[in-house]
């Protein structure tokens, strides 16, 4: 899983996303909006991926942000879906 979770945060890195790298599953996708939190959250599971959104007040202000779960059962492919996913998502804003 460690292969996978850094694939994902080398991916989004290049996609310019800010995240908190580590190597736990949980990959924290700051927003740092909750109305931009909310959209990606819903276009992600628009698009078959789910994704749990932290928005104000379970997180302060300013700290809104994404949680992906990377799981065993992920594949490659399923890394680089979701990353296109949020590609398409970026190149439209």
């Amino acid at each position: 899983m460690r292969g996978l979770t850094k694939r994902f945060e080398d991916g989004l890195h290049r996609l310019g996303f800010e995240i908190i790298s580590s190597e736990h599953p949980v990959v924290p996708l700051m927003i740092r909006d909750t109305q931009k939190t909310t959209e990606l959250v819903n276009y992600l599971f628009d698009n078959g991926i789910l994704a749990t959104g932290l928005n104000y007040p379970v997180v302060p202000k300013g700290d809104e942000e994404i949680r992906c779960q990377i799981t065993a059962d992920q594949t490659d492919n399923d890394i680089d879906y979701v990353l296109d996913v949020l590609k398409r998502h970026k190149d439209t804003r």
